[in-house]
């Protein structure tokens, strides 16, 4: 029954202005905030913000230019545009639904229409400064948490047109964050190369495309993997690329307007759809449609007239139409791709060759292990009534009705007293803990059917939902939560292994996590640090003096489930698992750690070999962290 004894008068009605409203809510203007271990946490979101208007300006035609500088807390951009009107600087920065973008002759076909974006980044940065270079003239305003602090008057000025714009984020709301190069670089790319011939420098460093969409899947697919030459056909608002390879799954990247859209819509289902159509009417083949996009790369990009996402985010495509003609985005797509791969695939007899010898190769491995996955698939539903190895939670992140679905998270955790301690210190509605009875197979090099014939990794493919690809992933977050230790870091390898020989896709789109748990709790009578290095262990007994009580961590069972809450919720620390542009392709990063003993792993592990004693030895640590980094 409610509570009669709350108030409800005029007292209880509040109005927030815009900047309280985005401070209050920030989740509904960029998603999650986060720290920035997370490609889609709100730092990334608020740079994003400010460069698609100055990508706006290059699609109408104006700089062809965009700096960038981010440094440790803040971000400066400047291209070489039109430069905002002198007299709406202020009101285009600090005035919601206010923009250039509501006239669509002047933004026909631009990604934020509503007016939000700059607002909401000014809101959300304890600093901001907004510079306006136009006619020979410069405005200039400064603000901090939304509002003014320093109007300045057009002044002359003999900097080129465009406009510059830094800020800092609000620390208070996005809490020990800090910008990871590996996604900045991925963000910036994209760009690049949605916009061939747009020239973008991060911190100096040059970043430019001259054929979009083909170098994109050049520069994401191994050479000596993909089967043929990569297709690369455009037309009118609309480009595409593919390729297929001897990974599992299937891989894409698409765009509306410039927007990379990570959870896709309705444009990234009318492509599959169109890939099969057109393979279909080519070989005249009723095939399977799995069989036709197993181990495909994809890449597609669409412009639409005043697009509508399915959040601020802009992370999902809603729209139906492509513009006020009536014009479909699903029969646009699906009769542009259809037809012109089809056209592709009567030209070029080699690739068309190659491509269905790749499917009746899907075709085959599908048949084969049609038996087994049902065996294995009956074995996994039973084990999962009878068994505790999840403990699940209410929110996953395929339920996209929940607000809260982005925050939905898997930890994998070795033994029961791992597993029973993060299991009493979770958020049991975004939290669920998997766990793992020993050390799991060595995957590299096998095939498919080993994850259908071992109880484990069938079990743990199922937890998560991914048999069939990631359309229904459970959980936005996979995290390893393994003992700081040797037979920790092993475990995390050979998980990391199983992802990326079977789902390197969940690898790619930034799902896979690795939880940092603190080595040390260093004490006193007053005050607990807990310490993730021995550096930050040294500094701690520096700080408390005396003679500190100093806990060194050997397995998470050892954490108390009070002391863990404080270490998966609010101050969660999570190293994503990234695969870095300049590294051995997958294959050969596998070879060389997994794969049977070979010369070159031999020496590098004599050349860095140390005995492992009680204390940790920051050596040692070194090396261990060398080793994870090339996976990381």
């Amino acid at each position: 029954m409610a509570d009669q004894t709350i108030k409800y008068t005029e007292a209880e009605i509040k109005s927030l202005d815009w900047r309280e409203h985005i401070r209050l809510r920030p989740g509904m203007y960029i998603g999650k905030t986060g720290d920035g271990s997370s490609s889609d946490d709100g730092i990334y979101i608020l740079v994003k913000e400010i460069l698609d208007n100055s990508i706006d300006e290059y699609i109408m035609g104006n700089g062809k230019r965009i700096d960038i500088t981010i440094t440790e807390d803040e971000v400066q951009i400047r291209d070489y545009g039109r430069g905002i009107p002198l007299g709406k600087v202020v009101d285009c920065v600090s005035k919601i639904n206010t923009g250039g973008k509501y006239d669509s002759k002047a933004f026909k076909k631009s990604v934020g229409l509503n007016g939000v974006g700059t607002k909401a980044v000014n809101a959300l940065s304890t600093e901001f400064k907004v510079f306006s270079y136009r006619d020979k003239k410069v405005k200039k305003a400064e603000f901090s948490e939304g509002e003014i602090v320093k109007n300045h008057r057009i002044e002359k000025s003999k900097e080129s047109t465009g406009t510059f714009i830094s800020f800092i984020p609000d620390n208070s709301i996005f809490k020990k964050y800090r910008f990871r190069p590996e996604y900045l670089n991925d963000q910036i790319w994209n760009y690049a190369y949605l916009n061939a011939g747009l020239s973008l420098y991060l911190n100096g460093k040059k970043f430019h495309s001259k054929n979009g969409l083909l170098d994109l899947l050049n520069d994401k697919t191994e050479p000596e993997e993909i089967r043929y030459p990569v297709i690369h056909l455009k037309g009118d608002d609309i480009e595409f690329a593919i390729t297929h390879n001897n990974d599992y799954g299937e891989t894409y990247f698409s765009f509306v307007n410039g927007q990379y859209t990570v959870q896709g819509g309705t444009h990234l289902t009318a492509f599959r759809e169109g890939i099969v159509k057109a393979c279909r009417d080519f070989y005249k083949k009723d095939y399977d449609a799995k069989d036709i996009r197993a181990s495909i790369q994809g890449a597609i990009s669409v412009r639409v007239e005043e697009p509508v996402f399915e959040s601020q985010t802009k992370t999902k495509l809603g729209s139906t139409h492509m513009a006020p003609n009536g014009a479909t985005v699903r029969g646009f797509i699906v009769d542009f791709v259809g037809q012109q791969l089809n056209n592709f695939l009567h030209k070029n007899s080699d690739t068309a060759e190659a491509l269905q010898k790749r499917i009746l190769q899907s075709e085959r491995e599908r048949k084969e292990l049609s038996g087994i996955k049902k065996l294995a698939n009956q074995r996994a539903k039973k084990a999962n009534l009878h068994n505790k190895k999840l403990r699940d939670c209410k929110v996953h992140f395929s339920d996209k009705r929940k607000d809260d679905h982005l925050n939905s998270t898997i930890f994998i955790t070795e033994g029961d007293s791992a597993s029973g301690s993060i299991t009493k210190a979770r958020n049991v509605n975004t939290q669920a803990v998997f766990s793992l009875r020993g050390k799991p197979l060595n995957c590299f090099g096998k095939s498919k059917k080993i994850v259908y014939e071992n109880e484990e990794l069938n079990l743990l493919q199922h937890a998560l939902n991914i048999e069939e690809g990631l359309d229904d992933l459970r959980y936005n977050n996979v995290v390893i939560a393994t003992d700081a230790d040797v037979d920790g870091m092993h475990i995390r390898l050979l998980l990391m292994t199983f992802f990326l020989q079977f789902f390197p896709d969940l690898v790619r789109k930034g799902h896979l996590k690795v939880l940092e748990t603190p080595l040390f709790r260093v004490r006193n009578k007053k005050e607990t640090i807990y310490c993730y290095t021995e550096t930050e262990k040294q500094a701690a007994i520096d700080k408390l003096r005396g003679k500190p009580e100093i806990t060194r961590f050997k397995g998470l069972g050892e954490i108390s489930p009070g002391e863990f809450k404080d270490f998966i919720n609010e101050n969660i620390k999570l190293q994503p698992v990234v695969i870095k542009k300049d590294k051995l392709n997958i294959k050969e990063l596998l070879s060389y750690y997994m794969g049977s003993n070979t010369p070159d792993r031999q020496k590098f592990i004599i050349d860095n070999l140390v005995v492992e004693l009680d204390i940790v030895d920051p050596e040692l640590e070194k090396k261990n962290e060398a080793l994870e980094e090339a996976l990381s």
